[in-house]
């Protein structure tokens, strides 16, 4: 299958958009929400592009490079702003946003 070749890319986009997940909704249950109002609304829109992206090269889409490049751009942003915050859940998100934002770039850029 053609999509495979994209298979590491992929699972990166997974495993990103649940770690994305789990941070927005940890950030939530913090003591001060409104401080984390910016790593909340990063989490919401990393995982939504990362979803899209893995379906992109799933189904080999023409625009697959483009949208993962758009995807990395997001993820580091996303692991950047995580990686601000001392929480367990915001460093293990930061760590998937920014191995997923490499494994996009990659992709984007073969």
């Amino acid at each position: 299958m053609t999509h495979e070749k994209y298979a590491t890319c992929i699972e990166a986009c997974y495993q990103c958009a649940a770690a994305c997940d789990h941070c927005a909704t940890s950030c939530l249950n913090e003591d001060d929400v409104k401080m984390m109002a910016r790593c909340i609304a990063l989490d919401v829109d990393c995982a939504d592009i990362c979803r899209m992206a893995a379906a992109f090269m799933a189904r080999n889409s023409e625009y697959a490079a483009a949208i993962c490049s758009l995807c990395a751009d997001i993820c580091q942003a996303c692991g950047d702003e995580c990686a601000k915050h001392e929480a367990s859940h915001c460093q293990a998100c930061a760590r998937g946003c920014h191995r997923c934002a490499e494994e996009c770039r990659k992709m984007a850029t073969a």
